[in-house]
């Protein structure tokens, strides 16, 4: 019987292979969603899906990409919020 922590469905099950043979059930965090363009809604390619405290022991270059608008909008959105400003 899993303990009171892993009742809930915040917990993700994972079937483990044991050296015995025997499988057993592991419980995981769930991995948080993808971040999302604030434009189009597009995922935003370049941020790591994780938890806030890893994406906090990350170097700053690993966080989002180098570009203005980032971890924002996509590269897409943000030309085009570039043009608007320039016109």
């Amino acid at each position: 019987m899993p303990t009171g922590r892993h009742k809930s469905r915040s917990m993700r099950r994972v079937p483990k292979k044991l050296p015995g043979g025997r499988t057993a059930l592991h419980y995981e965090r769930k991995k948080p969603k993808h971040a999302h363009c604030a434009g189009c809604g597009g995922v935003l390619a370049g941020i790591p899906r994780a938890l806030p405290y890893q994406i906090h022991k990350l170097p700053k270059t690993a966080r989002r990409p180098e570009r203005p608008f980032a971890g924002m909008l996509c590269s897409s959105c943000m030309r085009e919020r570039i043009k608007q400003g320039i016109r």
